[in-house]
């Protein structure tokens, strides 16, 4: 969603129509739920999708109206068995989309998007708020933040599920956290484009120059070069971040554990075999006095079990359990 807010901007500003489309409630077997989203403009579709297939077709054609009319609207779609096979589908299902109308310079769109730019440079917890009813406005909510740019006459129970809160559309397109990605490897180079494709924020350090050259991981956030035995000297790990430990041998990645594990992290996975994992846990119990409660937040080996055995084919199972983890934490 940051970057189809920043396409938003650069098109409103170079005096472009456009159509926001989004999926606001869905059942069944439709291919996409609530919160997926579409940007549309005189030429079709710039980015993102609803699911792809004729929905979104047909989804495109309407969108091609409301810049016409220059209205919002919503249209919804219901799937019959009858209409599954005229629309060319294998399952049945409904969907209600929201076709969201912004005229080229539109000031108030344009301050959401800057807006929500900070807010994701901080890191905050975000949410995208849109009037499905007449008014059709857009606006933000974080806590360091409230309400911005939409009156709300009382707090709106906002959750990590994108959802309709009577004409009120709320998706959180933000959650706060980043990725600690410790050791500067082949791995960790895989997997840092990945992560940031899908929406983590990566950090990683290493203590080795040549492995935090800015250029070998595309989409971090920050590089770090740095003891590995000081790691509050370079960062500050919560409750809501990652962890991935991936240093160049089994000693480093037993010190980087013993600090980071007392922070408590949401998700700690350590590369390696079962064997190793068990002869590291003694030691942090042992010698670092971890408790089992701790000791028992680390993932090793991490990653799901694909039968993966290069570079890129471990970043990807990694990435996959990191992405299931964290929409389990959202209760999906």
């Amino acid at each position: 969603m940051r970057n189809m807010l920043k396409i938003v901007k650069e098109r409103l500003t170079a005096g472009e129509d456009l159509v926001l489309v989004t999926v606001i409630a869905s059942s069944g077997a439709t291919p996409r739920g609530a919160g997926a989203r579409m940007l549309v403009g005189r030429n079709g579709r710039i980015c993102g999708t609803i699911g792809g297939g004729a929905v979104e077709y047909r989804s495109q054609q309407i969108a091609a109206k409301v810049l016409e009319e220059k209205t919002s609207l919503g249209h919804a779609f219901t799937l019959t068995k009858d209409d599954v096979q005229n629309l060319g589908m294998i399952c049945g299902g409904a969907c209600n989309v929201f076709f969201h109308y912004i005229p080229a310079g539109d000031e108030h769109t344009i301050m959401l998007c800057e807006e929500a730019e900070k807010q994701f440079r901080k890191g905050n917890a975000l949410w995208l708020l849109t009037d499905v009813g007449e008014n059709g406005q857009m606006g933000l909510y974080a806590h360091d933040l409230g309400y911005w740019g939409m009156d709300v006459s009382e707090p709106l129970p906002l959750s990590r599920h994108p959802e309709r809160i009577g004409d009120i559309f709320a998706e959180q397109i933000n959650t706060p956290g980043k990725v600690y990605v410790f050791g500067g490897g082949h791995v960790a180079q895989e997997l840092v484009p990945v992560l940031s494709h899908v929406g983590f924020r990566c950090v990683v350090m290493d203590d080795r120059e040549e492995f935090t050259r800015s250029e070998l991981f595309p989409g971090a956030e920050e590089v770090i070069c740095g003891d590995l035995q000081k790691l509050s000297d370079y960062m500050t790990i919560g409750a809501e971040d990652y962890v991935c430990v991936m240093t160049r041998g089994h000693a480093y990645d037993t010190v980087v554990q013993a600090q980071v594990l007392k922070c408590r992290p949401t998700y700690c996975g350590v590369i390696g075999s079962a064997f190793k994992a068990a002869g590291v846990r003694k030691t942090l119990k042992e010698d670092y006095g971890l408790a089992d409660e701790e000791l028992d937040l680390v993932t090793t080996p991490i990653g799901l079990n694909i039968k993966g055995e290069t570079p890129a084919e471990i970043a990807i199972s990694i990435a996959a359990q990191m992405i299931l983890h964290r929409a389990e934490r959202n209760g999906l």
